[in-house]
């Protein structure tokens, strides 16, 4: 436990460090809120923060920069989220007031949208398919031999899947289609319904039996798709060429980054610094996640990926928000 002079010293440090990116000396903490102290007292708390992993002087004439123990103790003591600012705010607003249309493009947005709001490399984890409910199937015609098949699933998810028949079909045998799909699979989850054992009519039934094949496609390594944005702002975040190129590659797997977010969220975390994330090419970033919810269950996930020394509040207010909003919005759909 710090105490009180120790906790505004390092609260201030860190503050300073994240505003700067340099390394913070006695004298731009004495006149700091709750410090009001001799800058000489203030190097002595400094150096014992220092000796208690809190802080890190990088050269010996310079001052002091904090060590993840020092950020996670800040994170520990924010009073929640901060407060976003009016303009960022009404961002928020404007764009769910517009976001319509298909699932995937409101996710991929989504990222762009917070990226634009943290200045962080931004992702979203689309809704994993498995355990969707189908609510809705539709076949229609594109040409006498050409068909689409369209499955709305409750996750807010839309499946296509484009139907090459063998024989020309009219529009009657589609209704017909779309009835018997609907019977099959409306109710049940993708999996179970694509996997479904077909019989009387329907087992005879072209564009059903290419309906349920097409459906069944990927369903087994489904974990939902990840949508980044922002990844070429973290050149700047960071001095190591090498360590940008690192987290840009880990970004690109797909599922690294889904295992990743919700093993932090299954630990209870909703910020990850250093070496919480588990992967070494994070050891000098830090992670912000938040569930989104349709209809108050959780089925995706948001978060920002920056430096260690990201702006806590401001992330976290920014992903908590926009988690928000987009589970609201989704629920709507």
């Amino acid at each position: 436990m710090l105490d009180e002079r120790k906790a505004n010293i390092l609260k201030a440090v860190v503050k300073e460090y994240i505003a700067t990116a340099q390394p913070v000396g006695s004298s731009h903490i004495a006149n700091a809120p709750g410090v009001n102290v001799s800058s000489a007292t203030v190097r002595n708390d400094m150096a014992a923060l220092d000796h208690e992993g809190y802080l890190h002087q990088p050269h010996t004439s310079s001052g002091r920069i904090p060590t993840e123990k020092g950020y996670r103790w800040f994170v520990d003591h924010l009073n929640g989220p901060g407060a976003l600012g009016a303009a960022e705010a009404q961002q928020i607003r404007a764009f769910f007031a517009k976001a319509h249309g298909e699932l995937e493009q409101m996710l991929r947005d989504t990222s762009k949208l917070l990226s634009n709001l943290t200045r962080y490399a931004a992702v979203v984890v689309g809704p994993p398919h498995k355990e969707a409910i189908v609510r809705s199937v539709q076949v229609v015609g594109l040409s006498p031999r050409l068909a689409l098949l369209v499955a709305v699933l409750s996750n807010g998810v839309v499946e296509k899947r484009t139907l090459e028949l063998v024989s020309d079909t009219d529009d009657a045998a589609l209704t017909a289609a779309s009835v018997r799909l609907s019977e099959i699979l409306v109710g049940q989850t993708l999996e179970a319904g694509a996997r479904a054992e077909v019989t009387g009519p329907a087992a005879q039934d072209e564009v059903v039996q290419l309906g349920l094949e097409s459906l069944k496609v990927d369903v087994d390594a489904d974990d939902g798709e990840v949508y980044t944005s922002g990844t070429s702002g973290l050149a700047q975040a960071f001095d190591a060429v090498a360590q940008v190129g690192e987290v840009l590659r880990l970004l690109e797997q797909q599922y690294v980054v889904v295992s990743l977010m919700k093993d932090l969220l299954d630990r209870g975390l909703s910020v990850a610094i250093g070496t919480e994330t588990g992967l070494e090419p994070l050891a000098e970033c830090a992670v912000v996640v938040a569930p989104y919810q349709i209809d108050g269950e959780p089925v995706g996930t948001i978060g920002v990926l920056g430096p260690a020394r990201m702006d806590y509040p401001q992330a976290l207010a920014a992903v908590s928000t926009v988690s928000r909003r987009l589970g609201a919005r989704l629920s709507e759909a």
